[in-house]
């Protein structure tokens, strides 16, 4: 074989291509990955991991600002904002680093430049500068970015205008922010800025903010939003933006029609993110392409033989983890492992504000949509020893059932550390477990995850605590 020619080649190494790099050396295939700037992709180097570092510095200074809640004093309390982002950014150079150095272990060649598919014979050539690399397979995983409406006004120019890469890394803090789109990016800036000191309006144009989440959820963490000190416009619609003075004037129609200027600093533009779909060849190969993504089968298959898609480029959720595990089954099934179609239905997704938002499964509505008769447990943070001992007892675990077969339909939850409480509903229903599973569970006390357990029991009318 050619120092040219691989078994796998992967085009784009984020959370998505470089997992499926490693699975593929791993099955024993030549891989290499395409990367035409920093390893880890969005999520490692401008998403995922270094708004967390952010949203953990705004955790901080809230603790800080309520030290008296917990017996302890703290003066003059403040922040150094290139500090902040400092720390940010050196997170994420810290992981990107790391997966160099997988790379390095797993004997994956990394190809640095831009891709562009041509011809070939099994699969399609990957062109990158004046070179020409062949594999029996090649997959897309180049990701996904932020949306912007031009003809609208809503495009971000830098200054004034943001979107999420220019809000992880401001030179100072603004006074004012105006946030477009609620879902998990826009209400994770949202929640950052506010906490650090920001007047914040958020804007949306669906009847309430998080609209993907449980309505339960979403009403309880926009009360929790609004007595933070945020303003929340749902129904509402950006028309107009004006950026030519020292402001931006932003004309927003409200749910009642009416135009109302407001006039902020900046503005986070959190309106969806649009495949990477440009500039690769797809259309000359004759790739199916539906709403800016590539189509695939569940296996990663796109309609052009040798050529897959998985994460973000393959459509929702635009989830990292999704990413990995679809790029996981992706290189299972080339390598003929007996392997089930990659679903989303058991994929939790986790909203990072304050408090946190996570969910798995069908929403209430969407289980009584899909025909099921359900029954529906709650269980509030505040009955909660754990919860109160942290001084954060504000919260609410759900748990939807189909009454007839106990199936867990859905798991939905907000308040603290939820983000990590959701993954035990992921794992019962990946088992298929039914209420009886998990009533029989023995929780440990006092941890918070007790009460996922009474979640289960009050579906049933059988919880201990309320």
């Amino acid at each position: 074989m050619s120092s040219n020619a691989f078994d796998v080649i992967v085009i784009g190494g984020g959370p998505g291509g470089y997992v499926a790099a490693i699975r593929a050396s791993q099955l024993g295939f030549r891989t290499a990955v395409v990367e035409r700037a920093h390893l880890g992709g969005i999520c490692l180097n401008w998403g995922c991991i270094p708004t967390k570092a952010l949203l953990r510095t705004s955790e901080v200074y809230h603790l800080m600002q309520h030290a008296r809640d917990f017996g302890l004093s703290a003066e003059k309390i403040g922040y150094d904002v290139k500090a902040i982002v400092k720390r940010s950014r050196d997170v994420a150079g810290r992981l990107s680093g790391g997966v160099g150095m997988l790379m390095k272990k797993h004997k994956i060649q990394v190809i640095e430049g831009e891709a562009k598919l041509a011809k070939g014979g099994e699969a399609p050539k990957v062109v990158v500068g004046k070179d020409s690399y062949t594999a029996k397979h090649v997959i897309l995983a180049t990701g996904a970015r932020a949306r912007t409406v031009p003809q609208a006004g809503l495009e971000p120019d830098g200054d004034k205008i943001w979107t999420y890469r220019e809000a992880m890394v401001p030179e100072s803090m603004p006074k004012s922010v105006l946030v477009i789109g609620s879902g998990a990016i826009g209400i994770e800036f949202a929640s950052f800025y506010n906490t650090m000191g920001a007047d914040v309006t958020v804007v949306e144009m669906m009847d309430r903010v998080l609209p993907v989440e449980d309505e339960e959820i979403s009403a309880f963490a926009a009360k929790s939003f609004r007595k933070q000190g945020m303003t929340l416009m749902t129904g509402a619609q950006v028309e107009k933006l004006d950026t030519s003075g020292k402001t931006a004037k932003v004309s927003v129609k409200t749910s009642k029609g009416k135009t109302e200027t407001i006039e902020v600093e900046k503005v986070i533009l959190a309106i969806g993110i649009v495949g990477n779909v440009e500039n690769l060849g797809l259309e000359e190969l004759g790739v199916k392409i539906e709403k800016g993504h590539v189509v695939n089968d569940g296996f990663g298959r796109t309609n052009v033989k040798g050529l897959y898609a998985i994460g973000d480029v393959a459509g929702p959720p635009w989830l990292a983890h999704k990413a990995s595990h679809e790029g996981v089954v992706c290189v299972e099934k080339i390598a003929g492992l007996d392997v089930h179609a990659f679903e989303t239905g058991n994929i939790p997704g986790c909203t990072y504000c304050h408090p946190q938002i996570a969910s798995v499964g069908l929403t209430e509505a969407k289980a009584k949509e899909a025909g099921h008769e359900v029954k529906v447990g709650r269980f509030p943070f505040v009955g909660n020893g754990k919860a109160i001992a942290l001084g954060d007892d504000q919260g609410l675990v759900k748990t939807v059932f189909d009454a007839k077969t106990g199936e867990l339909l859905g798991a939905h939850m907000v308040g603290a550390e939820v983000t990590e409480l959701i993954q035990g509903y992921a794992v019962a229903r990946q088992l298929e477990t039914t209420e009886a599973e998990l009533m029989h569970t023995v929780f440990p006390h006092p941890t918070l995850s007790e009460m996922m357990h009474e979640s289960v029991l009050d579906a049933y009318g059988r919880a201990l605590h309320i």
